[in-house]
């Protein structure tokens, strides 16, 4: 019974909102509260993030339980069994419009986008996203994590390495270039920012410098024990499943994993790649499907494999032809990155050069659809709304 009613209560507001837009919240607010408070956290966990920031001012019972970190792990996991992952395209600008950052928001399925503005310049932005909640760094201005759907964010200190950059000075784009990591601690719950570079490159005597960053103290930590393998330049480390991982530099290309519960380097697997050596601009780890993957692109074709976690063994995803992409992506530049899978078969990809644009590509066809074309550069990754924040 009591299922049967929040379920006509939930679908009510869904078309009420429709027809009166946000009024509809009170009168939801006013049916809510006639139900026993256990109820109403069972509503409240399936609706969207807007939809709960609006009722934290119904009462101050209501604010402690959309704020606990169980209600908001919950209606996390709803939401991503329910709809799916979105994407979200941040775009970037040279000289940001009232100096701020815009990020356009936008469903996955419908690609409709709004925009949202933060009040920080635009800095480049760590690969996909952890628990909704993304993270921005620069050489010019201070790191940030987001969390795009509730505007909120939390601006942390320039890391060792920045410092060195910023130091040696201009031209920036002379000195290495490396990718800052983003993820969480899955058994404490606590959020990481990560550095891994190659020592050599800044004059220190490890083979790579790992430095952490604590929200707790707000600040960077070293670590001790570092990776044992150089790092591949020019690639974004990737979050997946309490672990950060990238591809090594060395003969044979190998799968490098930290662990940021136990803050430990493992090997976990060669690379899936043909070339012992690959340009680092041809190979890429990504998220797709829930499983750990990597592409390398020799043209004209673009291999995808994913990651069997339990045998650590690589399978073929698909195979791209390149031909049928160009010219809307850059034949002699970095391959399209792919963002998401839905349905098992409808692949997106982003093109990583400026303006090239977002792509449909269906997996049983091999057909190609532009989904939307950036009228400013970006980047697009796969994103769920949260109410998270650090």
């Amino acid at each position: 019974m009591l299922k049967r009613r929040h379920g006509s209560i939930l679908k009510r507001h869904g078309s009420d909102k429709r027809r009166r837009g946000s009024s509809s919240s009170s009168s939801l607010s006013v049916e809510l509260e006639l139900l026993p408070h256990d109820v109403i956290e069972l509503i409240l966990e399936r609706l969207p993030v807007e939809s709960l920031r609006r009722f934290r001012s119904v009462s101050k019972k209501w604010i402690s339980t959309i704020d606990s970190p169980r209600f908001q792990s919950r209606q996390l996991n709803l939401r991503r069994q329910s709809r799916g992952h979105d994407l979200l395209f941040v775009a970037y600008y040279e000289d940001p419009p009232d100096n701020v950052a815009q990020h356009a928001l936008g469903s996955s399925s419908s690609c409709i986008y709004r925009t949202v503005k933060f009040p920080f310049p635009n800095v480049l932005l760590c690969y996909g996203s952890c628990d909704g909640l993304v993270c921005f760094f620069c050489i010019h201005t201070p790191n940030v994590v987001v969390n795009p759907a509730t505007r909120w964010h939390r601006s942390f200190p320039f890391s060792s390495l920045q410092r060195r950059i910023i130091d040696k000075g201009p031209p920036f784009g002379s000195n290495p270039i490396y990718e800052l990591g983003f993820g969480k601690d899955k058994l404490s719950g606590t959020y990481k920012p990560v550095w891994l570079y190659n020592s050599s490159e800044f004059g220190l005597d490890n083979v790579t410098t790992c430095e952490v960053f604590d929200f707790s103290t707000h600040s960077w930590r070293n670590l001790v024990a570092s990776s044992p393998y150089p790092i591949l330049r020019f690639q974004k480390p990737v979050y997946f499943d309490g672990s950060l991982y990238w591809l090594t530099d060395c003969v044979e290309t190998k799968v490098l994993s930290f662990d940021l519960h136990t803050e430990t380097f493992q090997v976990i697997c060669k690379a899936p790649f043909a070339d012992d050596a690959p340009l680092p601009s041809n190979v890429v780890l990504f998220i797709l499907d829930d499983c750990l993957c990597a592409s390398e692109k020799t043209w004209p074709t673009q291999v995808i494999w994913s990651l069997d976690s339990s045998s650590k063994t690589w399978k073929q995803m698909c195979s791209i032809d390149l031909t049928n992409t160009f010219p809307l992506f850059d034949r002699c530049g970095l391959m399209p990155l792919p963002v998401a899978i839905l349905e098992k078969n409808k692949l997106y990809l982003h093109g990583r050069n400026y303006l090239e644009p977002l792509m449909l590509h269906d997996l049983n066809t091999k057909s190609f659809e532009v989904v939307s074309t950036p009228t400013t550069p970006g980047d697009c990754i796969y994103y769920f709304e949260s109410l998270c924040s650090v």
